[in-house]
């Protein structure tokens, strides 16, 4: 698809003329005001470390199964502003980043993930209608789109794994025709229709709406407050902040890609900055020329992927494809940013949708994806059990957040139940090396999986490996 794109000329460049450098998302009037950032000293029976969806689900389910539980959430900056205020805004059921992936890893539990997954996507949708959260939750499925022969085979292989392992309910092949009777691009070949299990939604609204739902159960927050240092304190612990302290029974982080207060888990993530642009909103004209009219998530099935979706107000988001380790895994905001993806980006669009030449893009942001190498969440405890941990979604923590903030708390209530007794609850994946070993690794399986998407999909013997050991890099 790139390649296609090159061949245009640069006039696309000029689409990208007015971007905002800043997440649609996030861009908003409705964004609600930041909490005061905390001044001397709390104690509280649950301290949640996280604004984002993993401490905010935590902060809420924890006030549901005990509404009399004092909880706190403390956020660096403010509630949503980073992954869950930057990110594609697919909710997907599934918990093991594709059931590919929960396949390859947790075949004798695959069955039970999917089934947790669904539950956990319907309990979104019902929490959603609860609190009455207008996050523009849509649950129209998602098409993987094979956009090179290759792709079409792959496609066809899986999904016949999937019927025979049970796991294709709701999932349907579709040819080049019928894919095109879904959304009108000349680069598609066939597609996976997951027709239940991918919901679409607002991503910020999300976050913003389940802080008020947080703040009407009496959950306390403070906002502009980094935690620090955790340390035992006695019975229970202390998070020490820029101005005070809290202390707390139990602590659940939810820190996902910035640096974790328990040091040793630090090595099992690495920063991935992801980007994406937004389009102006497209016309009626624009819209009936590509179809696009069950509002589906698409991504297609290139190692580097695309994906993309309609807004509630007719923009396409149009990211992925590039996935940026910065050397020394540093989270920085000057990396939030990367011009020449943008102008990548941009060419790719214009060869998925010709018939599209004329749109501009509005907005244009970055951000930072925690990934680990087995690409979906891991758990753990410290402190004797008063401090539990989730960290390594790898990009589909719109929904596994919730899931992994139950995992939390009862990891914290040393509760035996059908999460902590799953393997992939009880173990971790494979930690990456120091430097420079991380950074050399990374760049030569990236530049081996570009190999392999320009090579009908062939894996060179270092992927085989890395295959092997159950090791990779994704976003």
């Amino acid at each position: 698809m790139a390649a296609r794109a090159m061949n245009r000329g640069t006039d696309w460049i000029k689409s990208l003329a007015d971007a905002k450098p800043l997440s649609y998302w996030l861009d908003d009037p409705g964004k609600p005001q930041a909490q005061p950032a905390l001044t001397g000293d709390e104690r509280c029976d649950l301290l949640v470390v996280g604004g984002g969806y993993s401490g905010l689900w935590t902060a809420l389910l924890a006030k549901e199964r005990d509404p009399g539980r004092d909880v706190v959430l403390l956020e660096g900056q403010e509630v949503g502003w980073a992954a869950s205020g930057r990110n594609g805004g697919f909710c997907a059921a599934s918990l093991t980043h594709g059931v590919a992936n929960g396949l390859a890893r947790w075949p004798g539990e695959i069955a039970k993930l999917e089934e947790l997954g669904n539950r956990n996507l319907d309990a979104i949708e019902e929490a959603v209608a609860r609190y009455s959260i207008d996050c523009d939750f849509e649950r129209t499925g998602e098409l993987d789109v094979a956009t090179e022969p290759h792709q079409v085979t792959e496609l066809q292989e899986f999904h016949q794994e999937l019927t025979e392992t049970g796991l294709a309910d709701g999932t349907e092949l579709l040819d080049a025709d019928a894919t095109r009777e879904q959304v009108d691009s000349p680069t598609f070949l066939g597609a996976l229709y997951d027709r239940r299990g991918v919901a679409m939604l607002h991503p910020a609204k999300l976050a913003w709406g389940l802080k008020q739902a947080c703040l009407d159960l009496g959950v306390r927050f403070y906002e502009h407050t980094p935690a620090l240092e955790l340390s035992s304190s006695g019975a229970g612990t202390a998070v020490r902040t820029p101005y005070g302290r809290v202390f707390a029974q139990h602590v659940a982080l939810g820190t996902n890609v910035f640096p974790s207060l328990v040091k040793r888990v630090r090595s099992y993530t690495v920063p991935v900055y992801d980007y994406a642009l937004m389009t102006e909103p497209l016309t009626d004209d624009q819209l009936a020329s590509i179809g696009w009219k069950n509002r589906q998530g698409l991504g297609d099935s290139a190692n580097q992927f695309h994906y993309f979706r309609l807004s509630a107000d007719n923009r396409i988001l149009w990211g992925g494809y590039d996935a940026i380790y910065p050397y020394g895994g540093r989270v920085r905001a000057e990396y939030d940013h990367r011009p020449e993806t943008y102008a990548k980006l941009a060419g790719q669009f214009f060869a998925c949708f010709p018939q599209l030449e004329g749109v501009r893009f509005s907005h244009a942001w970055g951000g930072a994806i925690d990934t680990c190498s087995r690409f979906s969440a891991f758990f753990g405890t410290a402190h004797k059990g008063r401090v539990a941990y989730a960290a390594g979604y790898t990009g589909l923590g719109v929904g596994a957040t919730r899931f992994g903030a139950d995992v939390m708390l009862d990891l914290l209530s040393g509760e035996r139940t059908e999460r902590t007794e799953l393997e992939m609850v009880r173990t971790k994946p494979l930690p990456f090396p120091p430097e420079p070993f991380a950074y050399t690794g990374i760049a030569l399986t990236k530049w081996s999986l570009a190999r392999a998407d320009d090579n009908g999909g062939r894996r060179n013997l270092w992927l085989k490996a890395m295959d092997k050991a159950g090791l990779g890099f994704d976003s």
